[in-house]
């Protein structure tokens, strides 16, 4: 037991409760960004579960979830708020014909984004910001600035203080160099494409009617498929997807013909269906 009365056990319980499967580092990350408050910075190839932890994290933890998906682009409107221009103009026509002054630089006036909306929540909460390396340095700098100070200034508005215990998660692609003043405030976690034994454990808890002997000839496949050299390397999501495509199709294997038809749940490029086709025929 920690001195924050948090058990790494308990972590652990708790999400697997909440449908994610843990390794023993995320359970350790997890645990430890609980104890310490401080960020997750996650790294690893798409669709290894690294948003998925986030939600599930909320979930376990019964606290209120806000999502920042960046991109190219993305600024400080999109991500704290900006002012309902239409709003701000009727009230002063509004005013003008009743001959009084109206103050349109008010709370009621201004769009509440994701950071705002998460920092002002009176309950604890978790934040995800996905893929924050599509965003910025400029935007990068100014989260860091606003989670680092626990505030939040908005012009002719004023300045808001966090007023919950906000869990921060963010995750990256490796599309471009993270600033070193994120990675130090961060704690840091890879998650890669599960092993074998963990995958099955994954699919069973999203498809618990679905039998040991499907789940593990399926999950075999996709391992071997995610050793080609493709596109777009399949999710785990997509070994669910496949699992749950062969049950609506009354299998109990995964013989070549159901392979063949069902492939396209796996596989979303023409080229890589070639190369998973002319791999499994050399078998």
């Amino acid at each position: 037991m920690s001195k924050t009365g948090l058990d790494i056990s308990y972590v652990e319980d708790v999400l697997t409760k909440n449908n994610y499967i843990p390794e023993e580092n995320i359970v350790t990350v997890v645990f430890l960004a609980l104890s310490l408050k401080k960020p997750i910075l996650i790294e690893g190839p798409p669709g290894t579960g690294k948003t998925e932890l986030s939600k599930a994290v909320s979930r376990a933890f019964n606290r209120d979830f806000f999502r920042i998906q960046c991109y190219e682009g993305i600024t400080f409107e999109h991500i704290v708020g900006e002012w309902n221009y239409q709003k701000q103009l009727l009230n002063l026509e509004m005013s003008k014909i009743k001959g009084t002054e109206e103050d349109v630089f008010r709370e009621e006036f201004f769009i509440k984004r994701p950071l705002l909306s998460s920092f002002m929540n009176e309950n604890d909460s978790v934040i995800l910001i996905d893929e924050i390396d599509k965003a910025d340095e400029e935007v990068e700098s100014f989260l860091l600035q606003a989670l680092g100070e626990k505030q939040i200034t908005v012009n002719d508005l004023g300045t808001f203080d966090l007023k919950n215990d906000l869990m921060v998660i963010m995750t990256s692609n490796s599309q471009r160099q993270l600033l070193d003043e994120t990675k130090d405030r961060c704690l840091y976690l890879y998650i890669d494409y599960p092993t074998f034994e963990r995958e099955v454990e994954i699919v069973k808890s999203h498809v618990p009617d679905a039998s040991l002997e499907l789940i593990e000839v399926v999950v075999r496949k996709m391992q071997k498929i995610r050793t080609l050299s493709l596109v777009k390397i399949p999710s785990i999501r997509a070994t669910v997807d496949w699992i749950k495509s062969l049950i609506i199709f009354g299998k109990n294997d995964l013989d070549d013909e159901t392979f063949n038809k069902t492939i396209n749940v796996v596989i979303k490029n023409e080229d890589d269906k070639d190369k998973v086709f002319k791999s499994f025929k050399l078998d």
